[in-house]
């Protein structure tokens, strides 16, 4: 680590993911993000640098290409982890299990995305459930959009005492909107071969108590990922109640049909109104009025935007591997409150 307070972050793929971390990053006032680095001579990395931070090349010969494309380059990535206390990897999935000994040799530590396997860190990472086993650690794994609302979901019942157990089924976009003219699906549905799918096994690699079992579908849209969830209970509880062990967690954010947030693109039009960076929908977007509790049963639907649920998590990951902040608490309200969550449940707080 740098004698200075702040740890110098750099950000290693400057796509969909990598340009919401970058800019998380440099929204935090507690560590400084010191340059992005990608492979591209787009206008993806032109964007990097019309914002102001600093852009590097992965190799030599993309620094010469991306230079031959009119771009101002400050070096290779090697370069850029020399003046770096912690790389957030954003590449594409595949790539960073294979950046991991570039890393471990430059001794820096690294955080990698969801599309990594679990055994590339040994540890998975989600604010709500495991900050405190993460802290001082070398390296962890944000994991996947989908498996941070549901580790984010269940959490928020098991510390109210109400998980038994937990089936879900989610219904996947197809593609990144981005990427949305390339291909993806239409006309059909696509599912995952196998029961359980990934999701459940992997969100308990975050927590290996909880007791869930996932299926999903591809579906033709591309706006964001919708879930819907059958959860046992351990005793006969009131809607009421369900619905605090919610509002206790400040990334889950309760939204009702009645405000006429009905579907996916309404969700979506709201962030745009909050002036969301990106329209990111940090949070878990879970519909109130829809929830339904049945004795001891409980049944619920949320959706999940894929570009931006894991940014926050990836905020509270650098402070919890450079244990800038030790308590989970005091970091998740930090970014939260830098990243404008809450926004949602200040808008539609009834009197």
């Amino acid at each position: 680590m740098n004698t200075t307070s702040k740890p110098r972050v750099a950000v290693n793929g400057y796509g969909v993911i990598g340009k919401r971390v970058a800019g998380a990053v440099d929204r935090q006032d507690d560590m400084e993000l010191v340059g992005v680095c990608d492979i591209g001579t787009d206008w993806r990395p032109r964007m990097a640098t019309h914002k102001g931070f600093r852009l590097f090349g992965a190799g030599t010969e993309h620094v010469q290409a991306m230079r031959d494309a009119g771009l101002n380059v400050a070096g290779t990535l090697g370069d850029l982890l020399g003046a770096a206390d912690l790389v957030v990897d954003c590449t594409p999935k595949g790539v960073a299990s294979k950046n991991v000994d570039l890393y471990r040799k430059r001794g820096i530590k690294f955080i990698v995305q969801g599309g990594e396997k679990h055994d590339v860190t040994g540890h998975s990472f989600v604010a709500e459930s495991n900050y405190d086993s993460t802290l001082d650690r070398d390296s962890t794994r944000v994991v996947s959009c989908n498996t941070t609302s549901i580790v984010r979901t269940l959490t928020a019942l098991k510390r109210a005492g109400l998980l038994r157990r937990a089936r879900g089924t989610l219904l996947r976009r197809a593609t990144d909107p981005w990427e949305s003219h390339k291909g993806g699906i239409m006309n059909t549905l696509v599912p995952e071969r196998e029961i359980p799918s990934h999701q459940g096994p992997d969100a308990k690699s975050v927590d290996p108590g909880l007791d869930v079992i996932t299926m999903a579908v591809k579906v033709p849209e591309t706006l964001a990922h919708l879930h819907y969830w059958s959860v046992q209970m351990t005793r006969k509880a009131e809607k009421e109640e369900v619905l605090d062990a919610f509002r206790a967690v400040s990334r889950i954010a309760l939204i009702r049909m009645d405000e006429g947030l009905t579907a996916l693109n309404t969700v979506k039009e709201l962030m745009i109104d909050l002036g969301r960076s990106y329209e990111n929908l940090y949070e878990v977007a879970l519909w109130s009025d829809m929830l339904r509790v049945e004795g001891d049963e409980l049944f619920y639907a949320y959706m999940v935007d894929n570009q931006s649920i894991v940014i926050p998590e990836t905020i509270d990951a650098i402070r919890a591997l450079t244990a800038t902040i030790r308590d989970a608490r005091q970091s998740i309200a930090k970014t939260d409150k830098a990243l404008g969550i809450g926004l949602i449940a200040d808008a539609f707080a009834r009197p």
